[in-house]
């Protein structure tokens, strides 16, 4: 799931209006109950210190509220898990807007200014998990707060060790990303489900399957380049060396089946299935390194989303059959030799004389933005249409042609801060 934040080194908010959709999830929270401090681990031992929190308080604007007076900014930005909203964490709360058609559903803006700095929706229900951030954070940075809306209060916090970098939601559980630590939750009660040791991983990457039934999580590895695959329901751990260089950005379909990942270089993504680590697709999104600032598969995995620091979306085709599936499986993870599509250089015929560079597959489609700024991508519910969203409060709908493919035409653009700005 692609997520932007500008990390820098209680309140309760009023109701909404959102309906609890106990039925859109596995969550069964009892707000009354203590949650537990025994979790079967000496508390020195445990990055987490969890008490329950039923307090409220009234110093939160009400919903679609006017906004400051004062310019907002943006310090975190992320889709819900089937990409119909997108939160954003300002340095004067949150908001949730609708991706189609695109509206602010709700905005919880601080009388006093308070920065989240994280924050997770669980699907389109009232659950939400936020970390203070910004130079004015709201909550402490290591202090996740979990938010029901339809009680309009808090019922659940967790105090980590050091500052949390990411977060992700599950029905079932809730996923805590620190720089070295990745730990896993039961939503249920906040008993430690798994600890995993990572090497420094200070964007806080990691990415679950959303779909219920097994859920798989990847994470980066011990080592450079690696990516480790959690099959948390076979409880079985796979280890893929992706990349030479460190990991930058990573993607799972929903499913879990498929990984996309990117290294520091910025030039390559590569896709594997995460069941046996096989290497199935290599694109090439340019020749100039590039920070990748995400990675995005299509509903149907067909199509994959990539958008980096040069100011360009690509759309590439990624559809891992069973065909190329085998054919990758035949050949050394080293080789990456796959199955070349009409995105391919057309110099075929210089195979095996021409570097590497002329045998890459490249985008299908591509959207030009502006240089340097940052920028999360997602694929829409109309059909063969991506949502780009921007760290500036941009919003676009973009269309590309699957089969002649070209520039993306922009079917829709809005600043989600100053909503009257649209085209």
């Amino acid at each position: 799931m692609a997520t932007l934040s500008a990390f820098s080194s209680p309140a309760s908010w009023s109701n909404s209006g959102f309906p609890s959709n106990a039925d859109q999830s596995d969550t069964t929270i009892d707000s009354d109950s203590s949650l537990p401090l025994d979790h079967n681990q000496q508390q020195e031992e445990n990055d987490a210190v969890f008490f329950s929190n039923s307090s409220t308080s009234p110093n939160a604007n009400n919903p679609l509220s006017p906004p400051p007076q004062f310019p907002v900014s943006v310090l975190h930005l992320t889709f819900n898990q089937d990409q119909v909203c997108f939160v954003a964490g300002t340095d004067y709360g949150l908001r949730v807007y609708n991706c189609d058609p695109f509206c602010e559903r709700f905005r919880r803006d601080f009388d006093r200014r308070g920065g989240i700095g994280v924050a997770e929706m669980l699907f389109q229900c009232n659950l939400f998990a936020v970390v203070g951030g910004g130079p004015d954070p709201q909550y402490p940075p290591n202090k996740v707060m979990i938010w029901d809306d339809h009680q309009s209060r808090f019922i659940g916090e967790l105090t980590m060790r050091s500052v949390v970098r990411a977060l992700r939601l599950r029905g079932d559980c809730i996923v805590v990303v620190l720089e070295h630590k990745v730990w896993v939750y039961n939503f249920e009660n906040l008993k430690v489900l798994q600890e995993i040791e990572t090497i420094a991983n200070p964007k806080g990457l990691c990415a679950v399957s959303y779909l219920s039934g097994s859920m798989v999580l990847v994470c980066p590895g011990l080592l450079k380049g690696q990516v480790r695959v959690e099959h948390c329901s076979a409880n079985r751990t796979k280890f893929i060396m992706a990349h030479d260089s460190r990991i930058a950005c990573l993607a799972l379909t929903s499913d879990g089946q498929l990984l996309a990942t990117a290294s520091s270089k910025g030039t390559l993504i590569r896709v594997f299935n995460t069941v046996d680590g096989t290497p199935l697709r290599e694109v090439r999104r340019g020749a100039d390194r590039a920070e990748i600032h995400s990675l995005a598969f299509s509903s149907t995995a067909q199509w994959l989303a990539v958008s980096s620091d040069k100011g360009t979306v690509h759309i590439f085709s990624v559809k891992a059959n069973a065909e190329s599936s085998e054919n990758a499986k035949s050949q050394s993870p080293s080789s990456y030799k796959l199955a070349t599509t009409s995105s391919s250089s057309s110099l075929s015929f210089f195979r095996g004389v021409l570097p590497k560079y002329f045998n890459s597959e490249w985008s299908v489609a591509q959207f030009r933005l502006v240089e340097g700024s940052q920028y999360i991508v997602a694929f829409g519910h109309q059909k063969n249409t991506v949502i780009i969203l921007g760290m500036d409060g941009s919003f676009r709908r973009c269309q590309f042609d699957p089969v002649n493919g070209g520039e993306m035409i922009q079917l829709e653009y809005h600043n989600f801060l100053k909503p009257e700005e649209a085209l």
